[in-house]
């Protein structure tokens, strides 16, 4: 299940989060061409990543979006990369990436900062195809 890995785009995010869990899921009902696998932050491989990055590894407030050998996406810029590798419509999101990071990374903030108001908390449990995506070492 894991060998395949690091041919995949990782979407590393916040396991407790209802907001995050929702959008996991929409990823994963769109990814037609598996490109994406998942990882919560709080899992040991998500605090590796962090971790050897010298990121934050307590408070989990931040999506990345990671290409095992190149560089990671965050925040806005993360949400506007997995938009791009899904492709199709998604791709008109592109659009985004004409406001400079700065102003894109505030409105992501807002909603991190009220996430938990947002989400209405149901569990998102992925089927038996779903799980082979997620990476829980």
């Amino acid at each position: 299940m894991l060998e395949n890995w690091k041919d995949k785009y990782i979407v590393f995010f916040d396991g407790e989060c209802g907001v995050c869990n929702f959008w996991v899921q929409w990823v994963l009902e769109r990814d037609k061409n598996d490109r994406f696998m998942f990882a919560s932050l709080q899992s040991d491989f998500g605090q590796k990543f962090l971790n050897e990055r010298g990121l934050e590894s307590k408070v989990f407030n931040t999506l990345y979006l990671w290409k095992p050998g190149q560089y990671y996406y965050t925040k806005s810029r993360a949400v506007l990369q997995i938009a791009n590798v899904l492709g199709g419509v998604y791709r008109l999101s592109a659009v985004g990436k004409l406001l400079p990071a700065f102003l894109s990374d505030q409105v992501y903030d807002l909603v991190s900062r009220n996430r938990m108001k947002l989400a209405n908390q149901k569990c998102f449990l992925p089927d038996l195809e779903q799980k082979k995506k997620f990476i829980e070492v």
